[in-house]
């Protein structure tokens, strides 16, 4: 089973610095390009980011970011419904999209010499999209089982959206990004037609090129397909901050499942300025020391020696428009309590707090999840893909390098005093999956609500 972390899509990954030119340019519309080369393969990675999420969504209108992600493949005039998905087959490439919390993406895999085919289909349907209502007709009851599916039908799933829920009371991360059941029922497509005139616009978009590709050429491009969209007025994003936890909170969902999960999650500092912040840096080597390798504390103490957990592991993830959380989780082995397996995780936290972490303990987790990252670094998707997170979550790409070294930098006392500072009761969130019987036949299902992928 996988854990509840897996779920929230926090991992304790820290990103390597990769040398390679990077091309940036801002068209007179507002919209950014970036252009990342990379010859090691005749390959091309392009993708289409709107800052625009769950998070950006009214009470009501929960889940309009994922529906109107799948109305984009819904056709134009030029390109009718369907055949966005195959163009790119027939030109050998491969494509899909998601939407999460804090954005949207749109992304294709192909040879370098058919990328322009991809930046002329994504600005056709950035600015020529057709929201036909017997469509979204069609579209709103696919979407309403894809919430089914990976949400009512997953103990796991629900647990994660009961956490969130009770860990935010005012941010709206606190709404699934597939949105409310509710809302999805009462949603028209005028809703979806003014989430795509809000966001839609080449000035709240960045487009991000990675691979074997002429930079010139691509901002060429770029100016082609992008450049003739007129930018239009962004509404103002009002200041969304979460009030100050006063106290400890819990929730317990009753679910059909084989096992018990308990999750914790602290409210926790996001990065906002990679130069001069170190807490989340600690935080992130703190998550290295809990979990992320199978000599971590959590694991070898829950799991290997008292035998207490079947798994249990810990993360955070820094890069967000809004709050972040550290989470650490377990399932509680037969026999087991939820209680004992809450406890043995706080007392973990303790022993790090009163002790603290060893100079040889530090320099091995340090070594140990930066190396991991080299083989990350072979996928262009996800260099794409991190140029992409960092900007729309208004950081500058540039500074992964500052990153990196900061995070070679944290000190055994810097560790420390995040734990003894942010992973508090105050600051706690105790989330607890109490099992029920399965229905016989039913298979238990564990699926990722982080982010609403598309589906076709």
């Amino acid at each position: 089973m996988k854990r509840l972390l897996a779920l929230l899509g926090l991992t304790a990954a820290f990103a390597l610095p990769v040398r390679a030119e990077i091309v940036e340019q801002t068209l007179p519309n507002g919209m950014r390009v970036i252009v990342k080369t990379d010859r090691r393969a005749p390959v091309a990675v392009s993708q289409v980011w709107y800052r625009a999420g769950s998070m950006d969504e009214s009470y009501g209108a929960t889940g309009v970011a994922h529906v109107l992600e799948h109305m984009m493949f819904k056709g134009t005039k030029e390109v009718p419904a369907g055949e966005f998905s195959k163009r790119i087959a027939a030109a050998g490439g491969r494509e899909n999209a998601f939407t999460s919390r804090d954005h949207t993406a749109y992304f294709q895999t192909l040879r370098k010499d058919r990328l322009e085919l991809a930046l002329k289909l994504e600005a056709d349907r950035m600015a020529n999209l057709v929201l036909a209502p017997e469509e979204f007709a069609k579209e709103i009851n696919v979407v309403m089982e894809e919430r089914r599916m990976r949400t009512e039908d997953s103990a796991q799933a629900k647990l994660y959206e009961a956490l969130m829920a009770t860990v935010f009371q005012t941010h709206p991360y606190r709404h699934p990004v597939i949105g409310w059941m509710d809302d999805l029922k009462s949603m028209t497509v005028d809703d979806a037609r003014h989430w795509y005139e809000r966001w839609y616009t080449p000035n709240n978009a960045t487009l991000v090129v990675a691979g074997d590709v002429d930079p010139a050429q691509v901002m060429a491009w770029a100016k082609q397909y992008f450049g003739p969209i007129p930018a239009r007025p962004v509404a103002e994003r009002k200041p969304q901050r979460e009030p100050e936890q006063i106290g400890m909170k819990q929730v317990t969902v009753k679910a059909p499942a084989k096992q018990p999960v308990v999750a914790l999650a602290w409210q926790a500092p996001r990065l906002a300025d990679p130069q001069a912040d170190w807490e989340p840096y600690a935080l992130e080597i703190l998550a290295g020391v809990l979990d992320g390798h199978a000599s971590a504390r959590l694991n070898q103490s829950l799991v290997r020696e008292k035998r207490l957990a079947t798994d249990a592991g810990a993360g955070y993830d820094g890069i967000s428009r809004g709050p972040a959380m550290f989470v650490a989780d377990a399932t509680p082995a037969e026999g087991q309590s939820v209680a004992t397996v809450e406890a043995a995780l706080k007392a973990e936290i303790a022993r790090l707090v009163k002790d603290g972490v060893s100079e040889t303990e530090l320099n091995r987790v340090k070594a140990q999840v930066l190396a991991g990252q080299v083989f990350q670094q072979d996928s262009l998707f996800y260099q794409a893909m991190q140029i992409g997170e960092w900007t729309t979550a208004g950081l500058d790409y540039k500074a992964r390098d500052t990153r990196y070294a900061k995070l070679k930098a944290v000190t055994a006392d810097q560790v420390k005093a995040v734990a003894a500072k942010y992973l508090v009761d105050d600051r706690l969130t105790v989330a607890v999956l109490d099992p029920q019987p399965m229905p016989e036949g039913k298979p238990e299902m564990a699926r990722n609500p982080m982010g609403a992928g598309h589906v076709r």
